[in-house]
C-alpha cells in the first residue's frame, strides 16, 4: 500500500518524480525524527504541508513507527486532528547504499511553537488564545481516549500544529495505539513505539514500564499527563527539560491551576478525564472562546440569538486579538453569510473586520462573499449591502459591477418599498462610474427617468442630484439628449422646493456640457422664472445660477470679439460649481432630510422619506396668487423663441410613459397656452372661422391654406436630430399655476415660434364642441359666446 510509488531516481539529489506536490522550504522544528516542509499542489498551486521521515533500510524502527503514524492519520478523522491528504514511500539508491523516505501530505500547517513566536501575543490576549487552542486539543484528545479507546502517548507542544485560520490540530500519531485494558493476559508493552517518547514527557508508570498498572488505569491516564506537559510548555514559554519542572506553577492561570494539578496526579486512576477538563467554565469561558464557539454552532441558534450576537460582534471584535479576528473569525463570518446561516447584521461586522485588511487581502477574502450576497433574496441583506456600498464599492472591478452586481441592484429601482428605492438610487453614486456606456444609457437612465416622477419627493430630488453627479460618465450624445430636459422640464417644475433647487444646482454643476445657444434659449429662460419662486432658497440658487450662466455667455462673447478660438460655454464654467453642488445636497439634508452622506442605519433612514413627503405636502399647499401672476408675465416673454424639435420614441425613452402629467389639465399647467405676441393676419379663407372662435378646431375638410402650416411644422420636426431630447417624451408639466397667459390669440405659426411646443401637452379637446354641419347659422352666434368666456376667464386670472 505504502510503496505504490516505486519510481527510483538515479541519484539522491534528483528528488521525487511522480509526487503530485512540490516540496518547499522546511520549518525549523518538527516532532520526533520527522522533517516538516512547506509545499504546493502541482495541479492548482494550493498550499500544503509535507512531512518526511527517512531511514537507512526498510526495517528501521523509526520507519515502522512512521508507517503506523501514516495508517492512524489516514483513518482517524476529527475537526481538531490534522487532515490527511496523501502519502507515499520512496526508496532511493546512491551507489551501494539505499535510503527509504516516507512522505505525508496534509493541509497547510506550521508548528505551534513557531506560530506563538510569530503572533507575539501578550497578557490577556495571549491567555484567551491559549484557552481557545487548549479547548481544541482537549476535544481531540478526549475523542481519542473516550470515543475511540486510543492512546496518543505523546501529547506535547511539538505534537500540535496550527492552520492558517489559527486552529490547533493534533498530529504525531507514530506512538498511537489501542487501549487494551480488558486484555488481562497481555504482558507486553501496550504502546509498541513508546521508546520514541522523551523521558520528561512520560508519567511514572511508563518510566517504570509498569504495563500492568497502565492497563488497569483509565484510557485517558497517559494522555492526561501529556496535556499537563502541554499546559506547562505553553505558559512557561520553554520546552520541558525534565519531569521535575512540572512542579513550577508560577505561570499557570489561577483558574486553570486546580485542573492542571489533577492532570499530573501521581496516581493514574485519579487523573482528570480530558472530557472533564472541557467543563472548566471559569477558564474556557472568555470572549474569544465564546465567540468562536457560537460561530461553530451557528446553525443551531434561533433568529433572535443570531441577531443579538451579530449586533454585538463589531464591538467584541475590537477587543479580540486582531490577528485571530482576521485569520479565524473573518473566514467563519464570510462562510456563514455566503451559505445563509448568518443574519443581515453580520454584514456590518464583516465589513468592519474587512477594513482592517490590506486592499489585496480584502479583494481575496471579503469581496467574493459580498458579490455573492447581491444575489440574495433577503431584503434585510440587500438593505445592508446598499447602506454600506461606499465601504466596498471602490474595491470592485468594472466588469464585476456591470455583469454580477448591477443586474441584482437594479431590481431595487422598482421595489414597492420607498426606502429600498432610495437606497438603490444612492448606491449608484458609487456603482455608476464602473458601469459600461451600454448599461448607463440602456438601463440606468431609464430607471432614473421613472424615479424622477416617483411619488416620494425625496426620491425625485435625489434622482436629480445623482444625474448631476454622474453626468461626466455619460457620453456626449447622451448628455445632449438627457440633461437639459431632465433638469428643466422635470426638476425645475417639480412641486417640491428642494427638487427645484436640486435642478438648479445640477444645471450649474453640468454647465461645462452646454453651448451658448442651449444656455440662452433653453436654460436661462427656465431658471429666470424661479427667481420669483415662493421658496427663498430656490430663489437664492436661481439668482446665483443666472449670474453664473450670464458670466459664461459674457466670457465667450469677449473671446469671440477678441478673435480667440470660439470655446463653448462649458470651457469657462465658474469654479464655484463644486460649492453649489455641495450646498444643494447639504441644504437638502438639513431641510427635507431625504439624503444623507454617510451610510444610513435602518433605524434612522425610514423617517427621512416621511419628513420629505411632509415637506412636499406643505410645499404643494402654498400657492399664492402673486406667484401665479408673476409666472404669467414671465412665460409670455419666451414665446418668440424657435421651438425645439419634438422627441421621438427611437431614443429609448418614448415607450416609458411615467404618467407624471396625468391628472393635470392643460389649462392649469401654465405651459399649454403659450402664444406668440405678434399675430400675423390669417388668410381670407380662415377669417370667418377665427371670428367664430379663438382656438383651432379640427374640421373634416378645410381649404388647402389651412393645412399648409402644420405640414411645414411636421416636416421641420422630423428633420431634427434625435440628440435633442431624451426625456422630452415623458416630460413633466411645470408647477401648477392659477392664472392664464396674457396673450390669448392663436395662430397657425405657433409650432414654429413656441420654444416649448415639443414638450407641451396637446390642447384639450373638451373646451368647445365641434362646429355643426350648418356652418352659416351655427358660426355667428357662437363667436360672441366663446369670446366672452375667454375674456372673463382671463380677467379672473389677472
Amino acid at each position: 500500500m505504502f510503496k505504490f510509488l516505486k519510481g527510483v531516481v538515479a541519484g539522491s539529489g534528483t528528488g521525487l518524480k511522480d509526487l503530485p506536490y512540490n516540496i518547499g522550504d522546511p520549518y525549523p522544528s518538527a516532532w520526533g525524527s520527522w522533517n516538516h516542509f512547506r509545499g504546493t499542489s502541482k495541479d492548482d498551486g494550493s498550499p500544503v504541508s509535507i512531512f518526511a521521515l527517512s531511514g537507512n533500510n526498510a526495517q528501521d524502527g523509526h520507519l515502522a513507527a512512521g508507517r503506523n503514524g501514516v495508517k492512524r492519520l489516514r483513518t482517524v478523522r476529527h475537526p481538531n486532528i490534522l487532515s490527511f491528504l496523501h502519502s507515499t514511500e520512496v526508496e532511493t539508491h546512491d551507489g551501494s547504499t539505499s535510503k527509504v523516505t516516507i512522505y505525508i501530505v496534509t493541509e497547510p500547517v506550521m508548528p505551534l511553537a513557531d506560530k506563538i513566536k510569530e503572533l507575539g501575543l501578550k497578557a490577556t490576549q495571549r491567555d484567551e488564545y491559549f484557552a481557545l487552542g487548549l479547548h481544541q486539543i482537549t476535544k481531540a484528545v478526549s475523542f481519542l481516549n473516550n470515543d475511540c479507546k486510543l492512546v496518543h502517548g505523546n501529547v506535547c507542544l511539538a505534537s500540535v500544529v496550527v492552520t492558517p485560520t489559527l486552529d490547533w490540530k493534533l498530529h504525531a500519531f507514530d506512538v498511537l495505539s489501542e487501549f487494551d485494558g480488558s486484555n488481562e493476559s497481555a504482558s507486553g508493552p501496550m504502546l509498541p513505539f513508546e521508546w520514541l517518547v522523551g523521558t520528561q514527557y512520560k508519567p511514572m508508570e511508563m518510566v517504570k514500564s509498569d504495563w500492568v498498572a497502565i492497563r488497569k488505569s483509565p484510557p485517558w491516564a497517559i494522555d492526561s499527563w501529556g496535556l499537563g506537559c502541554l499546559i506547562y510548555e505553553l505558559f512557561s514559554g520553554s520546552k520541558l527539560g525534565k519531569t521535575e519542572e512540572l512542579r513550577n506553577t508560577a505561570g499557570i492561570p489561577k483558574s486553570l491551576l486546580p485542573d492542571y494539578q489533577r492532570l499530573l496526579s501521581s496516581l493514574p486512576s485519579r487523573r482528570l478525564n480530558t472530557s472533564k477538563l472541557l467543563e472548566n467554565g471559569e477558564y474556557f469561558q472568555n470572549k474569544l472562546v465564546d465567540t468562536i464557539h457560537f460561530m461553530d454552532i451557528l446553525n443551531l441558534k434561533d433568529s433572535v440569538e443570531k441577531d443579538t450576537f451579530f449586533r454585538k460582534l463589531p464591538n467584541v471584535a475590537e477587543q479580540l486579538p486582531r490577528e485571530i479576528v482576521l485569520k479565524k473569525l473573518l473566514p467563519l463570518l464570510a462562510s456563514s453569510l455566503e451559505f445563509g446561516s448568518a443574519a443581515a447584521p453580520a454584514l456590518t461586522a464583516l465589513l468592519k473586520m474587512g477594513s482592517w485588511l490590506s486592499t489585496e487581502d480584502f479583494s481575496v477574502k471579503v469581496l467574493p462573499t459580498i458579490v455573492k450576497l447581491f444575489a440574495s433574496n433577503d431584503r434585510a441583506i440587500r438593505v445592508s449591502l446598499l447602506q454600506h456600498v461606499d465601504q466596498f464599492g471602490e474595491s470592485m472591478s468594472g466588469q464585476i459591477v456591470d455583469e454580477q452586481v448591477y443586474p441584482h441592484v437594479a431590481t431595487g429601482f422598482a421595489d414597492t418599498s420607498a426606502f429600498l428605492r432610495e437606497l438603490t438610487l444612492k448606491s449608484m453614486l458609487v456603482l455608476a462610474p464602473k458601469l459600461s456606456q451600454r448599461t448607463l444609457s440602456g438601463s440606468l437612465l431609464k430607471y432614473l427617468s421613472k424615479l424622477q416622477v416617483d411619488e416620494e419627493p425625496a426620491i425625485r430630488t435625489n434622482t436629480t442630484i445623482l444625474l448631476g453627479n454622474i453626468a461626466t460618465y455619460l457620453n456626449e450624445g447622451t448628455r445632449k439628449r438627457v440633461l437639459i430636459n431632465a433638469f428643466t422640464v422635470r426638476a425645475l417644475r417639480d412641486t417640491f422646493p428642494p427638487a427645484r433647487g436640486a435642478g438648479i444646482v445640477a444645471l450649474c454643476a453640468t454647465s461645462s456640457t452646454y453651448d451658448d445657444t442651449e444656455i440662452a434659449t433653453r436654460i436661462l429662460p427656465n431658471i429666470v422664472v424661479l427667481t420669483i419662486d415662493q421658496d427663498s432658497e430656490v430663489r437664492s440658487k436661481a439668482f446665483q445660477a443666472v449670474e453664473q450662466f450670464l458670466q459664461i455667455l459674457k466670457q465667450n462673447y469677449e473671446k469671440t470679439n477678441a478673435g480667440e478660438s470660439g470655446a463653448t460655454g462649458g470651457a469657462s464654467a465658474i469654479p464655484e460649481t463644486a460649492g453649489l453642488i455641495g450646498w444643494a445636497m447639504s441644504s437638502l439634508t438639513l431641510k427635507g432630510k431625504p439624503l444623507e452622506q454617510a451610510p444610513l442605519p435602518s433605524s434612522s433612514s425610514a423617517p427621512s422619506l416621511a419628513s420629505a413627503a411632509s415637506n412636499a405636502a406643505s410645499t404643494a399647499t402654498e400657492a399664492p396668487s402673486v406667484k401665479a401672476s408673476h409666472h404669467t408675465r414671465s412665460n409670455s416673454d419666451f414665446t418668440d423663441q424657435p421651438a425645439p424639435p419634438s422627441p421621438t420614441s427611437t431614443d429609448g425613452w418614448g415607450d416609458i410613459e411615467n404618467g407624471i402629467s396625468e391628472g393635470h389639465d392643460d389649462d392649469k399647467d401654465g405651459w399649454g397656452d403659450l402664444e406668440p405676441l405678434d399675430e400675423p393676419k390669417p388668410s381670407p379663407a380662415l377669417s370667418n372661422i377665427q371670428a367664430a372662435q379663438k382656438r383651432p378646431v379640427s374640421q373634416p375638410s378645410r381649404p388647402a391654406a389651412t393645412s399648409s402650416r402644420p405640414k411645414i411644422s411636421t416636416v421641420k420636426a422630423a428633420a431634427k436630430t434625435e440628440d435633442d431630447d431624451l426625456w422630452g417624451s415623458i416630460a413633466a408639466p411645470p408647477p401648477a399655476t392659477t392664472s392664464r397667459p396674457l396673450n390669448l390669440k392663436k395662430t397657425v405659426q405657433s409650432d414654429d415660434e413656441d420654444p416649448w411646443a415639443a414638450i407641451a401637452a396637446p390642447p384639450p379637446t373638451t373646451r368647445a364642441k365641434p362646429l355643426s354641419s350648418g356652418r352659416g347659422r351655427g358660426a355667428k352666434p357662437a363667436a360672441p359666446k366663446l369670446g366672452a368666456q375667454r375674456i372673463n376667464r382671463t380677467s379672473s386670472g389677472m
